[in-house]
């Protein structure tokens, strides 16, 4: 391999060639319905990623967009996706893939939303639900598919899903997707749509799994690299308590707990055991919580994302499952009750507030073994992590 590849592994990230920056959704030469829906779910101009990645795609071009969570990503690829739909055509023209059926569920809804005024048809394909509705709809026809790797797959292996017509290929969360061992699930979707595919690849981070998938399936693309410290955490004030013990966080939790439900707030484990653990005592104390992690039915998480999205349950527990790219609108707060064991998934637990421009407050407990690890954080950020203020409730 090239010294210069092996430079871009060891720093992680990759070297944008591509400078051309468009300020404003008019001037991206997008149908007028796309337009209305882009207005319409309240985007007024073009995050850092949109200004610089929709038109690359929109050229025809592969691309590399590296950025992180609540920057504007899913709609980057989502607008892109629904300029170039042939709307006459009624066959599946676009696949996307993600990591976690909560994430397709959520590209599918922005889908839905942008391309309101198109009539765009979308479905989303993911594990949990039942195929022969998937069957059903795929055989009526589809626009653009959404979904996990193994359930998109299986559609095409049973014949339900014809690729034919597939122009666009988009691999949200590559680096989530490849390290969860995905892998072969991609490459087989790969053997089976067009060669002539626009691949479009968003991640976080650049592994060598990510790289991999680059130089195989994608033809001199477009490098676009949003730098960690120009997304970052503007807008969300962050803090720590200093919990002393791991036992203390409970308590400290529950005189937090008035304030908290002010709005509404996600709580982030390191565990699913400690989900569980946590719910129970805090319901134990009689205190509303709902609880989200893997091992749970699919159609429990679905039920209880909903009620979290409609605001009638305002405090969630969860995993790092939940970290990336789980939009909803109304959380202004985040507790780490557990700081995260991958630095790279600070941001994508805090950016759940204050996504794309909105404010928001993130608490981190942290115990006498955490100062090295929040120093870490602050370094590796570039960023500034003070001693929660007695005004907590003032600033969310």
């Amino acid at each position: 391999m090239a010294d210069a590849q092996l430079k871009t592994i060891e720093q992680n990230d990759i070297v944008s060639n591509w400078d051309e920056v468009i300020e404003s959704f008019d001037d991206m030469n997008l149908k007028n319905e796309l337009l209305r829906g882009i207005f319409a779910y309240g985007f007024e101009r073009p995050s850092a990623i949109q200004a610089r990645a929709i038109m690359p795609v929109l050229k025809g071009n592969d691309v590399i967009a590296q950025a992180q969570s609540g920057t504007g990503k899913t709609a980057t690829f989502c607008i892109s996706i629904l300029q170039q739909i042939d709307l006459e055509l009624n066959a599946c023209q676009a696949i996307v893939m993600a990591p976690t059926r909560e994430l397709a569920s959520q590209i599918q809804k922005v889908m839905d939303s942008l391309g309101d005024f198109l009539k765009v048809k979308a479905h989303t394909c993911i594990g949990g639900t039942n195929v022969a509705e998937d069957a059903k709809k795929l055989q009526e026809g589809v626009h653009v598919v959404v979904g996990t790797p193994g359930r998109v797959f299986d559609m095409i292996n049973r014949r339900y899903l014809n690729t034919e017509h597939i122009k666009m290929f988009v691999l949200d969360e590559a680096d989530e997707m490849l390290s969860r061992g995905f892998k072969e699930q991609i490459y087989d979707v790969f053997q089976n749509i067009p060669n002539s595919v626009q691949v479009v690849l968003l991640s976080a981070t650049m592994p060598q799994d990510v790289l991999e998938v680059t130089t195989k399936f994608m033809r001199n693309p477009i490098r676009i690299l949003v730098k960690r410290d120009e997304l970052t955490l503007e807008g969300i004030k962050q803090f720590y308590i200093d919990v002393e013990r791991e036992e203390y966080k409970l308590e400290t939790l529950m005189d937090l707990y008035g304030t908290v439900t002010i709005t509404q707030a996600v709580i982030f484990c390191n565990t699913r055991r400690k989900v569980d653990r946590l719910t129970e005592e805090l319901r134990n104390k009689d205190f509303t919580v709902s609880a989200l992690h893997g091992d749970m039915d699919q159609s429990d998480r679905d039920t209880i994302m909903k009620e979290f999205r409609s605001g009638s349950s305002r405090v969630l527990i969860t995993t790092d499952l939940l970290a990336r790219g789980i939009d909803v609108q109304q959380v202004s707060l985040v507790i780490n009750f557990d700081l995260p064991t991958n630095m790279e998934n600070y941001i994508h637990r805090i950016g759940r507030g204050g996504r794309f421009g909105r404010k928001g407050v993130a608490i981190n407990f942290i115990t006498a073994r955490d100062h090295a690890a929040l120093e870490e954080l602050q370094k590796f950020y570039n960023t500034q992590i003070d001693e929660m203020p007695s005004n907590i409730a003032e600033l969310i």
